[in-house]
């Protein structure tokens, strides 16, 4: 059974936030990634649409989320469902860092409004 300590987790730095990744390929991840998402105070992640479903838990303080036209403020303890497909944006506009827990499968890709493509890391 792979454990994936903290001293172990890979930390990557992309838009403002911190991806913490802790399932992956790399750790013998066959299907699935997870990963830990720091969104610090007054950050706005550009906005993409993703390639494969994810699950977003919302562990610590408050995010306003746009999903497709409809923009939602959710808060600790709300799980939101991003279908492939689907176009995000995420902004923290709080003074407090959010910490999410986010799940996909091995694959995901993400491609920002300006049409650039980002393969992260953390989902690979």
């Amino acid at each position: 059974m792979p454990v994936i300590r903290t001293s172990e987790a890979v930390t990557h730095e992309i838009h403002g936030a911190r991806f913490v990744s802790y399932a992956s390929p790399l750790t013998g991840s066959k299907e699935l990634c997870a990963w830990r998402g720091e969104i610090p105070p007054n950050t706005k992640a550009p906005v993409h649409t993703v390639s494969r479903e994810e699950i977003l838990h919302l562990l610590v303080g408050e995010l306003l989320i746009t999903l497709d036209d409809r923009t939602d403020r959710i808060t600790a303890g709300d799980t939101l469902i991003v279908n492939p497909g689907a176009t995000l944006g995420v902004e923290n506009p709080t003074d407090q860092t959010a910490i999410t827990w986010v799940t996909t499968s091995i694959g995901l890709e993400a491609q920002l409004e300006d049409g650039t493509r980002i393969t992260p890391p953390w989902a690979n």
